[in-house]
Formats: structure tokens, sequence, C-alpha cells
């Protein structure tokens, strides 16, 4: 079929974000752009909201895990509603709002996605609730259960607890009946952390935090860690963790390099898994089970995405660069219409 909108963008250009070199933050420029045009298996947002992740700052400063090929718009996680259908597209309809995960390009006024890449939102979230939803959440279950295999009555660590990861994954442990030991580097953070339903929490400069942690587990260490520091922290991730515990990787926050012996492993019986969501995504029946899980969860309200600090189109590189100075909590969300 033809591509089909509701209503033609006005002039053949739109506002959004361009990087033509990699580098800090201040290399995005905010420019006048090309609206898109979906092509076949695609559809084109108005884009209402855009979700910044660490991995949003790392692929700008060209440090992601993929090789980031300029020039290019960030922004890969956005919630809007749904403008223009692209050829053989079927099962969305103009108008409807949705989540998305593009990979790139949505921080523009207009942005294109594979239609494969839309997540239905619940009713019961805004704008900007959505574009907090699915990288976080999604990431957070994978990491609890899919690859964690956690369980109802096991203690969980979460690293970086009041960020936009970390506040999902207190929330969707709670949820499961898992306990939680929160960390944190201030205690206004820790705060935050408490509110959403963790068990301990602790500072994570806390001189005797190995023990602590080990303590709170009822001595042997957690079962399971979701690590997002690395560097020199990772040691620390696996002297916390208990005899056949489970680290899931899932970040680097540090952007230092960490060293990990396999004899420590070995001692323990421990494991350590990488965590990258875009090729998890991929796997209909794992994203199936999650998203009715996650759904139902939102719906009920057990779990609500916490919306950080929010902020306009021509102020991201100020936006990036408040996550790098650690200076957000709950997802950072950037407005192209305001």
């Amino acid at each position: 079929m033809l591509p089909f909108m509701t209503q033609t963008p006005t002039g053949q250009t739109m506002r959004g974000i361009l990087v033509e070199r990699l580098g800090p933050p201040e290399v995005m420029q905010l420019r006048d752009l090309p609206v898109p045009q979906p092509g076949p298996g695609e559809v084109r947002l108005k884009v209402e909201a855009v979700g910044i992740n660490f991995a949003d700052v790392l692929a700008v400063a060209g440090e992601y895990l993929t090789r980031t090929r300029v020039p290019y718009t960030p922004g890969m996680e956005f919630a809007g509603v749904v403008d223009m259908l692209g050829e053989g597209v079927t099962g969305v309809q103009v108008g409807q709002r949705v989540a998305a995960l593009g990979g790139r390009g949505s921080l523009a006024q207009y942005a294109v996605c594979p239609a494969a890449g839309l997540v239905p939102v619940p009713e019961n979230l805004n704008a900007a609730q959505a574009a907090a939803f699915p990288v976080s959440y999604f990431t957070a279950y994978h990491g609890l259960k899919t690859l964690g295999r956690g369980v109802a009555g096991e203690w969980v660590l979460v690293q970086a607890a009041a960020g936009a990861l970390g506040t999902a994954s207190i929330q969707l442990a709670k949820a499961l009946g898992m306990h939680v030991v929160a960390m944190a580097s201030t205690e206004e953070k820790l705060e935050i952390a408490r509110g959403l339903g963790a068990d301990v929490t602790l500072l994570q400069d806390d001189p005797d935090r190995v023990q602590k942690v080990r303590d709170a587990a009822g001595g042997k260490g957690v079962p399971l860690l979701l690590e997002v520091v690395g560097g020199k922290r990772f040691q620390e991730s696996l002297d916390m963790a208990a005899p056949l515990g489970r680290i899931i990787v899932i970040g680097n926050a540090s952007r230092e390099q960490a060293n990990l012996r396999p004899f420590e492993l070995m001692k323990r019986n421990l494991t350590v898994t990488g965590l990258w969501l875009t090729p998890l995504m991929t796997d209909r029946e794992a994203t199936r089970e999650a998203a009715e899980v996650l759904t139902r969860l939102v719906a009920s309200g057990q779990v609500t995405p916490q919306v950080g600090p929010t902020y306009a189109l021509a102020d991201s590189p100020r936006a990036f660069q408040d996550i790098l100075d650690r200076k957000t909590t709950g997802k950072v969300i950037i407005e192209p219409g305001r």
C-alpha cells in the first residue's frame, strides 16, 4: 500500500540535533533537517518525548558497543504519535501513541523507525512516561528474569539505584517478590530508592560497603547483582556475590577497563553474563513474555516509569552533560516540541 499520513509537516524541514563528529556533548548541534519519509516496513512518528540513556551519551562520544556512523541524529528511545505508515505496515494506526526503539534519529520533531520497533503504551502513561519505559524496563526484566533467573525471596543488588535503570530495577524486583539492596552516590538518591521499596540502602563510597552487602543478604552475599559501574568496582561486585551468584553486566558507567580473572569465578562458582538489549529485542518469545509482564505491572500501578528532569531540544547538550556529571535521577527526557 502507499504511505498514508494524517497531515503534512509544515515545509520540508524540521528542527533536530545533528552530530557531525564524535566527542563530548557540545558536538551536538541544533539544525534544520529534512523531514524523514518512512520506507517499507517503517513508520513515522511526530516525536513527543525522547528518553535519554547513558548509551546515547556513549554513542555521541564514539564509545558505544557498536560503531557510531556520522553524521547522525541521536535518540534511541522515544514516544510519539504515528503520523505516517510505510509500505506493508499493518497492525498500527495513524494517530496511535506508541513508544519506539529506533536505534537513532529521535532527537528531532519527526522520526522514522521500523514498525517492529514499536512498543504499545499502557493508556495510563503520558508521553514522558512512555518514553521512559522501553529501554529501562525491558533491560531490568531481562536482567532480573531472562538472564538473572531471579526468584521471589532472593536478594538482588542494584547499583546506580536512582537512575533510570536503577529505579526500574528496584520497582520490578519488588513486584517480583525479591529483596533489594540499593547503592547510590548520595543520601538524596538513596531516599529515592527507599521510596521505591528498596529494603537496604548503602552509599557507593561507604568504606564497609562490601561487608554490609554480604551481611544484608544473610552473610554470604547477594545471589544476583546488576552491574553497571565497571572499572575497578567490578572486583567489588564479585566480592559481594554469594557462592553460585549471578552477576549481570549491563553497563560501564565508570568508562574504565575492568579486569576479570577466571580463578575468581571458579573459587565460588560465579557466573558473569553480559546483557545488551538490542539483540534480545529480536527474540520474539522473550520480548512477548517481557511485554506481557511489564504491561500488566504498569497498568496495575505496581510499576511506574520514573521521569527525571525534562529539557527542550536546544538544551540536549546540557542534558547529556548532566547525565555524565551524575546530576540526574530517573529518566532524562527531551521534548522536541517544547
